[in-house]
């Protein structure tokens, strides 16, 4: 049987005590205090064995003062044990009259030794920056500790239990010591915390610390010894930060995060191990997990909660949809490519297609992960929020800091080896990810021009990292246009795109394209590269659905351009967007798009050529979110504008159409409701044979389509409501 400890030492919690605990309720009598005595005799033993493997530790004293006091209620567990375990037949191990009380204090006395023991781990195994940094608030924790040990030796009836003299001695002087223990700061990591804002000032003077000095403090008093002990404290960080608390110093944090990274390649230089292809990881992690699912060791299998409903997988990327399930995002979205529009678990149907990241969910299948030494690796997701906070952890230490790191990685690009230079892109990759101020500085030193010879590396690596450095870099506008005027980058992204060695860097490079189009001067250049559109369109085909999205947004920015639309017909790219309209996930921009080209006749006719491509249009009315309805109904206005009378019969003879142009004019936005209002005067002046074949249901209130709203007057005097409504008009 596993103990509940097991798992304590990997978890990351924001607060060590936060939380409500609760003692098991079939624990009772004997098994209660063996349970705490194997317990308490569990944590002194792990704290030693820390003690004697780390170095140097912090927060000692207080862990230490903790352990001593533990070891005095061991003392208890062990007499209790001794004298009433054994040969009490009863469910109590205590003798006969002893209030209920002893029981309650033991249960809670479980309690304490819980958070106790996961304070320790969260000691040992956080950042030792972070401990440094939290140095007040951690001393806390142990100041909480000994208030509660004091608080349950003051309603533990000692007299009741028939002590020894010896054990209820110790156990009263430690309840005066907790009583009288006060808020002290660990005195070495107060000494540790002024080093490092006194490191952090000289940063934000302009000025770079002594080597030696930094050495100092990382290597000696901090024990991060190699570069790999300087990625676990910036990785740690990193996740404090996305899962910060109210009370915590993001600028700090974020100069901590930018030190550790400075430190890591000025001390340590850049002999790190060979960086793998995602990929490999991606097939390690999928062999394990099969290899747990199919059984073995039954320590070792995976949690339910953590395994996709569908693939029964260990969960990568875990995302929540309109119903409130959860699955793997891969999984998900191959269920809805298939054409499946229900939830598999509920089978009630998928209201829209959005997927929200569970990020509760991923930290715990992080943390199991590492329990068990599983390649687990979060996917480089552009959330919302992460601007926010890296604006929140800006300061003038870690952009000063920053700098000084992107020099060295530059430097790198252009003098180091080939591996070097694999590590420097991915390096930059991820300092660029975010902040405006790693993004201008980096491209400020240079870094562009080696990042594009990278583009047409051998190494998958390389380029994969590469293309999406630069991508990263492009979301700052003043780069844009120094990757766009770099000789050769446009036609070496183009390069990645069609010819990429992994499905990353393809994606990355349509993602940096998109980018790059959102300059409205840019939009025709990219169309006249040689190979640009065919390869989106391509990409918008036969792609992933990532890679869908990138492409279709691409195409939607080149398709603003008034005259960018001979080279997205004769490259193919229209065609393409009319067959993705039957995809979902992608239907809405590409509707978008569309709605923009068929202002073209040759385009009108290029897409009325592709089977369906007006019934997916219609379908987009029916079940598309408010802005997909609305690139739906401009599309079908365009197309019935160009396309004449035939096609206004068309596209009016669609089962249900005149209710979907209803429903619009109730619901649909602004400029939904002045297209459908548009396309309905189209139909309405079609000629008397199709109204005919309409049949009289068709026609729409004139007061409808004018206003987009239906109009509804009261009269509350005479009792009586009257409504403006669709009158059917009888046809002669």
């Amino acid at each position: 049987m596993s103990s509940p400890f097991d798992f304590l030492s990997h978890q990351r919690r924001r607060s060590p005590l936060g939380g409500a605990y609760f003692a098991p309720a079939d624990l009772g009598g004997a098994a209660l205090i063996g349970t705490l005595s194997a317990a308490a005799r569990s944590l002194v033993a792990s704290y030693l064995a820390a003690a004697a493997a780390a170095a140097p530790p912090l927060q000692r004293r207080n862990a230490r003062s903790l352990v001593r006091k533990v070891s005095v209620m061991l003392v208890l567990f062990d007499f209790l044990s001794e004298s009433y375990g054994a040969s009490s037949s009863s469910s109590s191990p205590f003798p006969r009259g002893s209030p209920d009380s002893a029981t309650l204090c033991l249960r809670e006395l479980y309690i304490f030794l819980y958070r106790a023991r996961m304070l320790l781990d969260y000691c040992s195994q956080s950042a030792r920056l972070w401990v440094v940094v939290r140095n007040n608030q951690i001393s806390g924790y142990f100041r909480d500790l000994d208030q509660e040990i004091a608080t349950l030796l003051d309603v533990l009836p000692l007299g009741a239990l028939r002590l020894s003299a010896d054990v209820r001695e110790q156990l009263e002087l430690l309840r005066r010591q907790c009583h009288d223990s006060d808020l002290r700061a660990d005195p070495r990591g107060e000494e540790l915390r002024r080093s490092i804002f006194s490191l952090l000032d000289e940063f934000a003077r302009g000025d770079a610390p002594d080597p030696d000095d930094l050495r100092s403090l990382f290597v000696d008093q901090l024990g991060v010894r190699d570069a790999d002990a300087c990625r676990s404290e910036i990785e740690f960080l990193e996740e404090q930060i996305l899962n910060s608390e109210e009370d915590t110093d993001l600028p700090l944090l974020g100069g901590a995060v930018a030190l550790a990274r400075y430190c890591r390649f000025l001390l340590f230089g850049f002999g790190e191990p060979k960086i793998k292809p995602s990929g490999d990881d991606s097939v390690k992690l999928k062999t394990t997990t099969r290899l747990l699912s199919s059984g073995g060791d039954s320590s070792f299998a995976i949690p339910k909660d953590l395994c996709c409903p569908i693939s029964l997988d260990l969960m990568r990327d875990p995302v929540v949809v309109s119903t409130g399930q959860t699955y793997d995002r891969a999984s998900i979205i191959q269920w809805m490519d298939e054409g499946h529009y229900t939830c598999p678990n509920s089978g009630q149907i998928l209201t829209h297609t959005r997927l929200v990241p569970n990020r509760a969910l991923r930290s715990l299948i992080a943390q199991w992960c590492a329990a068990y030494g599983i390649p687990y690796e979060s996917h480089d997701g552009t959330e919302g929020s992460a601007e926010s906070i890296a604006a929140a952890c800006s300061s003038k230490a870690s952009i000063e800091m920053n700098r000084l790191t992107s020099r060295m990685l530059v430097r790198q690009l252009f003098d180091g080896t080939d591996e070097l230079k694999a590590i420097a892109a991915r390096e930059i990759r991820l300092l660029a990810k975010t902040g405006r101020e790693n993004r201008a500085s980096i491209a400020e030193l240079g870094a562009i021009p080696p990042l594009c010879r990278l583009l047409r590396s051998s190494n998958s690596v390389a380029q994969e990292n590469a293309v999406t450095a630069l991508l990263n870099l492009s979301i700052y506008d003043v780069n844009k246009s120094r990757i766009i005027e770099e000789e050769g980058c446009l036609n070496l992204i183009v390069y990645v795109l069609k010819n990429g060695w992994t499905v990353e860097a393809r994606e990355n490079a349509a993602a940096t394209l998109f980018s790059l189009s959102v300059v409205h001067e840019y939009k025709k250049r990219i169309v006249e590269e040689p190979g640009a559109v065919e390869s989106l369109a391509n990409l918008l085909k036969e792609g992933t659905t990532r890679g869908r999205k990138d492409a279709v947004m691409a195409l939607f920015n080149l398709s603003t351009h008034p005259e960018c639309w001979v080279g997205l017909l004769e490259f193919g790219a229209v065609t393409v967007l009319a067959g993705a309209l039957e995809n979902e996930l992608v239907a809405e921009e590409a509707a978008g798009a569309l709605a923009l080209l068929l202002k073209q006749q040759r385009v009108a006719k290029a897409v009325v050529s592709v089977d369906r491509s007006v019934t997916s249009l219609v379908g987009l009315m029916r079940r598309g979110s408010p802005k997909g309805k609305e690139n739906a109904v401009a599309a079908l206005h365009e197309l019935c504008r160009r396309g004449g009378s035939m096609m206004i019969r068309r596209v009016a003879r669609m089962p249900g159409f005149c209710g979907l142009l209803q429903n619009i004019f109730l619901t649909g936005t602004k400029r939904a409701k002045r297209k459908a209002a548009l396309l309905t005067k189209m139909c309405q002046k079609c000629e008397a044979p199709t109204m005919m074949l309409l049949g009289s249901s068709w026609v729409i209130d004139q007061t409808l389509a004018r206003n987009s709203s239906l109009r509804r007057v009261s009269s509350f005097e005479s009792g009586e409501l009257t409504v403006s409504t669709a009158i059917s008009v009888p046809v002669p």
